[in-house]
Formats: C-alpha cells, sequence, structure tokens
C-alpha cells in the first residue's frame, strides 16, 4: 500500500464525485493521505473530511493566503491546534511556508509579513510538538534560516518539504534538519533534470511521494495552454496517481517497486508519527 503526503481533497475540483474519488484511491492501493489546510476557513473542513475519509490532516496558513489573514487568525490557529491536540487525525502543522514566486507576495511588505506568519507558526509547532509541511518555492534558504532558529536548543524537526525543488545543498540541509522531501507529479517531466536528478542521488530515506491533488500534474495528465485551447482537457491529478509517479521515480533510481514502496511508507510515517496509529 502507497501513502500520498500531500493531497488537497477538500478542493472544490472534487467536490462533485468525492467519493469516487475515494474509491479509486483505495483501489489504487493508497492507503491514507494528508490533508493539509491553508485557511483558517478550511480547517474544519479539513478535519471534517479527515475523519469521514480515515485520512489525516494538517492545520496551517498557507502563505498564498497570508495577504488576507490577520494576528487573530495565528490566535486561532493555537487555539485549535491546542483543542485538537488529542485527535490521532491532526498530525502535523500545514501547509505553511514562503512563496517568492508570485509576484504579489514580493513586495517588501508581503515578504516580511510571509515571514512573521511562517516563523509563527513554525514556533506554534515546536510547542505542541507537530510535525510540518512546508510549502517551497523560491523560498529554501529563508526556511532554513527560521527552522534553525526557531528550533535552536536542540529541538529535532519533522515534516516533509513539500514539491521540493531547490538544489543538491538545500535538499541536503532539509534532511539534515529532519525533513523529509516530498516528490510528486513535477517528478515526471523528462524536462525537470534538476528534480529527477534529485530523485536519482538522495538518499533513498530522504524521499516521500505526494501528488498535490489536484495540482501539480503528472505528464499523462496535462495538457499545455496550446492544447487546452485546442479543447482538450487537463486531467485531473488524485491521489490514484501515487503508484503511477512511483513507477517513475523506481525508474530513476534503477529500484524495485516494491522496494521504493517499503522505504517511502517507512519515511512518510517518520516524517509523520501519528500517521502509524491509523495504518
Amino acid at each position: 500500500m502507497w501513502i500520498d503526503s500531500h493531497a488537497h481533497l477538500d478542493a472544490p475540483e472534487f467536490a462533485p464525485d468525492r467519493a469516487q474519488v475515494q474509491l479509486q484511491t483505495r483501489a489504487a492501493a493508497v492507503a491514507h493521505c494528508l490533508i493539509p489546510a491553508v485557511e483558517r476557513a478550511n480547517w474544519d473542513t479539513v478535519r471534517a473530511l479527515a475523519h469521514v475519509q480515515g485520512d489525516s490532516y494538517g492545520l496551517g496558513i498557507h502563505p498564498l493566503y497570508v495577504p488576507q489573514a490577520d494576528a487573530s487568525d495565528l490566535q486561532a490557529l493555537d487555539a485549535a491546534l491546542a483543542a485538537h491536540d488529542s485527535d490521532p487525525r491532526l498530525v502535523a502543522v500545514g501547509e505553511i511556508g514562503l512563496d517568492f514566486f508570485v509576484p504579489e507576495l514580493c513586495s517588501p511588505e508581503m515578504r516580511e509579513k510571509q515571514e512573521f506568519f511562517y516563523r509563527a507558526q513554525l514556533e506554534m509547532a515546536r510547542k505542541h510538538d507537530l510535525p510540518v509541511v512546508l510549502h517551497v518555492r523560491r523560498s529554501a534558504d529563508r526556511l532554513l534560516k527560521y527552522l534553525r532558529a526557531v528550533g535552536q536548543g536542540g529541538y529535532r524537526w519533522r515534516g516533509i518539504a513539500h514539491a521540493f525543488n531547490g538544489s543538491d545543498a538545500q535538499a541536503q540541509s532539509f534532511v539534515d534538519i529532519g525533513f523529509k522531501l516530498g516528490f510528486g507529479g513535477a517528478v515526471t517531466f523528462e524536462r525537470a533534470l534538476q528534480l529527477r536528478s534529485l530523485a536519482r542521488s538522495l538518499p533513498l530515506e530522504a524521499l516521500v511521494l505526494e501528488t498535490d491533488a489536484p495540482d501539480i500534474p503528472p505528464h499523462w495528465l496535462y495538457r499545455s495552454a496550446a492544447e487546452r485551447s485546442q479543447g482538450l482537457a487537463q486531467g485531473r491529478n488524485m491521489p490514484a496517481q501515487v503508484p503511477r509517479i512511483a513507477q517513475v521515480v523506481a525508474g530513476l533510481r534503477a529500484l524495485e517497486l516494491e522496494e521504493l514502496r517499503e522505504a517511502v511508507w517507512r519515511n512518510t510515517l517518520h516524517a509523520l508519527p501519528k500517521i502509524a496509529a491509523l495504518v
């Protein structure tokens, strides 16, 4: 069986047939999904969905949602983490992080606000002793800076750097600090040279698999803008794609698929320990 370590199953793309998506997920031997939150407005939704589907969830404020967030959202997050501390399906703080790719988030004011929210959420993760699910987009070095600062005194982080696509040195720094690196649909594109190089060369114990469903479709679901303009529909990414993504990663590493499956299962439980009791 497989674990999808990052799937936004509360997304509106799944509203018409969510139950069918769940059946397809289990039929594809994907035993469990982590559903990360992105803003205060969907915390209750992801929690309820995880309980209905037998999955797990994280709570946090995604950097794309920082512009409309304020201090009361951070206070509410701390309260929610405390209130649901005994919930076995609350397994992480996330999705949180920094995004220095979207132009609207790159002004000095928005960079400062992102970093304030990121550090505050790291401090909550340490306070509640929960792993972290990180959004990493052109921000790896700053993410690492705050992990080191908040982790002073010997705190050992756990978690996942989701959809990682940084340098070899940055990847090793995340691994050294306690994180696993999430690989999904992007690694299936032959032009993703750096990402595929990482998938080959990183220690096997550093890898976990994800879809980021419904985002980041693998190449067999992707349609270019030109193709979409001709009426070809973009394929919908779902957790059921994990085994096929795994085949690509196994091929890159010249591994038997079963060896990869056992490793990423073990790695995911190391990154998100509370899932062990759920699977």
